[in-house]
């Protein structure tokens, strides 16, 4: 049993520090059930804070959004001091402070808590709309649309479906995943269609949502974790010729220059230039050699990043079938170079096949520079 094994292994379960709850629906009259350890009984508790998270018995997560809510109206006074007319700190910030004191509760567990009934989840809503208001100034009388206007932001619900929809793809992309095989068969399904208002389970639940998104034919890519052990993880380091000058204050013929004493000092490297673009309807990159320059076309669901990162990956795959041994690539994305220093922190499927390529590619002998170079400059 477990408590033998816990014997076993040199844990202690404490009767007294357990709790028990008994997740059902059932209207009718049922027993809780009895646990014991070593002789004493474990008490059974209508909910129980989990991680953070609050499971009722019931599982509407009501108790949860009711102490979320308490906690959030505490810290809208962080806000309201911080919004004081004669000394207080501008718009940009407040919004700052709210997303990362406020806004970051409401986000952590909605995954969980998004089952809950819609009235329940309701009341976050005023939470949310309060706090724009504090930050904007704007009147309690202000249509809420015009304030997620005004702030760049989106209501609470919508906020939900993207983290789910995030999660949703982070199950699909690892092969193992247990969530890959829970999704409802047909039977149950036309249940769930004859009573709408019954919440469905999270996969079938942002599924539902992808499918009227128009982004469930999306093809996941694999993630490929654990491709290298932790002492061993590649670095790919790069250089940055233009790091002592900002671009807003320093003349294009400054920086050509720079790049020209760059290329004298790295001329037995092959220059490649990489670039990725996005704009409403299309995503795509490019790849420039010496003698020849390739366009590819993306996902328009693709973000900014993923474009350059893929642009990088088609680099390294035309530099592979090279006789020459010594290349420079140069790119203007600098969050996809400061993710080749993360690559312990880093989850990004491209990521880890760049540093697959890379490995690759010095055990055949490459010598791969990476450079960042400036966007748009003349």
């Amino acid at each position: 049993d477990l408590v033998g094994w816990c014997e076993q292994n040199g844990h202690t379960i404490s009767a007294v520090k357990s709790s028990c709850v008994h997740f059902c629906r059932k209207r009718s009259l049922h027993p809780d059930p009895t646990l014991y350890v070593h002789n004493q009984p474990i008490p059974v508790v209508s909910k129980a804070r989990f991680l953070g998270v609050i499971f009722d018995s019931k599982l509407t997560f009501l108790p949860h959004i009711l102490d979320l809510r308490k906690r959030c109206e505490k810290a809208l006074n962080i806000l309201k001091v911080l919004s004081n007319t004669s000394w207080g700190t501008d718009r940009t910030s407040l919004l700052r402070v709210y997303q990362a004191v406020i806004l970051s509760r409401i986000d952590y567990g909605s995954v969980v808590y998004g089952s809950a009934s819609a009235s329940a989840l309701r009341k976050l809503d005023p939470i949310h709309h309060s706090a724009l208001r504090i930050c904007t100034g704007a009147f309690r009388t202000s249509p809420v649309q015009s304030l997620y206007a005004d702030c760049f932001q989106i209501c609470l619900d919508f906020r939900r479906k993207q983290l789910s929809a995030h999660y949703y793809f982070k199950i699909m992309s690892m092969p193992n995943h247990p969530l890959r095989s829970t999704f409802l068969n047909s039977c149950i399904i036309r249940l769930y269609n004859a009573r709408p208002f019954n919440v469905r389970p999270f996969m079938d639940r942002t599924k539902l949502f992808l499918e009227e998104s128009a982004l469930i034919s999306l093809d996941v890519k694999q993630s490929t974790f654990f491709s290298f052990p932790s002492w061993s993880v590649p670095s790919i380091k790069y250089i940055d010729p233009f790091s002592l000058f900002h671009k807003a204050s320093t003349s294009p013929v400054v920086f050509y220059q720079i790049f020209n004493l760059h290329r004298s000092l790295y001329s037995q490297y092959v220059p490649v230039f990489t670039d990725g673009s996005k704009s409403t309807n299309y995503v795509g990159c490019s790849v420039a050699f010496p003698d020849s320059v390739s366009a590819y076309r993306l996902n328009a669901a693709l973000s900014i990043y993923t474009a350059e990162a893929t642009a990088i990956s088609c680099a390294l795959q035309r530099i592979s079938s090279e006789n020459t041994r010594q290349f420079c690539i140069h790119t203007d994305s600098m969050s996809v170079l400061q993710s080749f220093q993360q690559t312990e922190s880093s989850n990004n499927p491209v990521i880890c096949d760049i540093l697959l390529q890379m490995e690759d590619l010095r055990n055949k002998g490459f010598d791969i520079l990476f450079c960042w170079v400036p966007s748009h400059a003349q």
